[in-house]
């Protein structure tokens, strides 16, 4: 009789709370929205399950090494990679040699609407200030403006690994529901005829060109932002592996297996970190909200952006600003979304290589970001 109430005093039964039940019932929304809405699959599908993993109740304290939290168990381990900063380089690596940047090199002006969907950041990160988190909180919290899971769980791993859950459910939440929060954004800020100017073909891009970009854009960027080296230098690598065409097998390997498995450990560890005795806190919805607002002023920075460049552009040069949307991060979510609107209004306007160019271009600018506050905080440590 004693082994049996001692079986059950350690069952999930005799250990579950409320909040285990309602991150229980997220992830569960998480799993529906991915499957049955398509919502970001291969992001929703592993942190949905791993929310379900990091919330079975059980005895917390006692050794038994089983939470994500507990030195020594298998979850920790693999939270490590979160921990440290090691999954997001990786990640951007398979990017890397996943992503033409052709449409960016044939319309380089396009790149500002990229740089224009990161005031987002900014604004976030002053607002996050003003509700009392700290200037490194603050600037983790900000990143998720870009809309960019890695670059959000790397600078927070390296400002404020004590919100790290909280942020990176945030980015990859927002990530996934970019079909849902953009399109009346877009719609708001533009009228029916700028949703309707067809944007003339993008220039055909040489392989030399292609070849010379990530070595350029390697330089140039990580010169600027040295602290978005470690994003940058991979996803530049990833792309000279694809473009070199005499690593086939490399860039294979980084764009298929090797994202495949980052991408489920990353997922897992970070739905797994949502475990509701450390993660339901006041401060969590804190983040949520902020992390919606810097998002929201991101996708409407890239279309008034686009906007202002259109009072400076003639003719077949003129962009339909519904492509400024595109300057965040979400590849290629927010060009799909984009091509989407632009076909609603007419069957035969393609927008989709057009929002491609700042598409590409905002996964860079996240990371430059990212590099800046990382690099003016880090002078703030040293001054201080």
């Amino acid at each position: 009789m004693e082994g049996l109430m001692h079986f059950l005093e350690f069952s999930g039964f005799a250990n579950v709370t409320w909040g285990h039940l309602i991150m229980i019932s997220v992830g569960i929304i998480f799993i529906y929205l991915a499957i049955k809405k398509d919502y970001e699959p291969l992001l929703l599908v592993p942190i949905g399950f791993g929310i379900l993993i990091g919330n079975i109740p059980f005895m917390e304290g006692v050794g038994l090494q089983l939470g994500i939290y507990e030195s020594g168990s298998v979850m920790n381990y693999l939270y490590f990679g979160v921990l440290q900063g090691i999954y997001p380089p990786l990640i951007f690596l398979g990017i890397g040699a996943m992503t033409d940047f052709s449409t960016l090199l044939s319309n380089p002006k396009l790149m500002l609407l990229g740089a224009a969907a990161q005031v987002g950041i900014f604004i976030t990160f002053l607002a996050a200030l003003t509700m009392g988190f700290s200037l490194e909180q603050s600037a983790a919290i900000g990143i998720i403006g870009g809309a960019d899971g890695p670059t959000a769980i790397f600078l927070a791993s390296r400002l404020a690994p004590e919100l790290i859950g909280a942020i990176a459910i945030a980015a990859y939440s927002y990530m996934a529901l970019v079909p849902v929060i953009q399109p009346p954004i877009i719609q708001l800020l533009t009228s029916k005829d700028e949703r309707l100017i067809r944007m003339k073909p993008p220039r055909a891009v040489s392989k030399l060109e292609k070849m010379f970009f990530p070595v350029v854009g390697l330089l140039l960027t990580t010169f600027i932002s040295p602290g978005a080296l470690p994003l940058l230098g991979m996803l530049f690598f990833g792309n000279l592996l694809k473009e070199s065409g005499v690593t086939k097998r490399l860039a294979d390997t980084a764009s298929k297996q090797m994202i495949d498995i980052v991408t489920i450990l990353l997922g897992v560890t970070v739905g797994a970190s949502t475990q509701a005795t450390t993660f339901l806190t006041p401060q969590s919805i804190l983040i949520f909200v902020l992390g919606a607002l810097s998002f929201m002023v991101a996708t409407a920075s890239g279309v008034l952006f686009a906007k202002l460049m259109n009072l400076f552009l003639k003719g077949d040069n003129k962009l339909n600003p519904m492509i400024g949307a595109a300057g965040v991060s979400a590849v290629p979510d927010s060009a799909r979304v984009v091509q989407a609107l632009g076909l609603a209004e007419n069957k035969n306007n393609h927008l989709l290589m057009h929002a491609m160019a700042p598409n590409v271009s905002g996964v860079i600018g996240s990371a430059v970001a990212a590099g800046i506050l990382l690099s003016y905080l880090l002078k703030i440590s040293w001054a201080a």
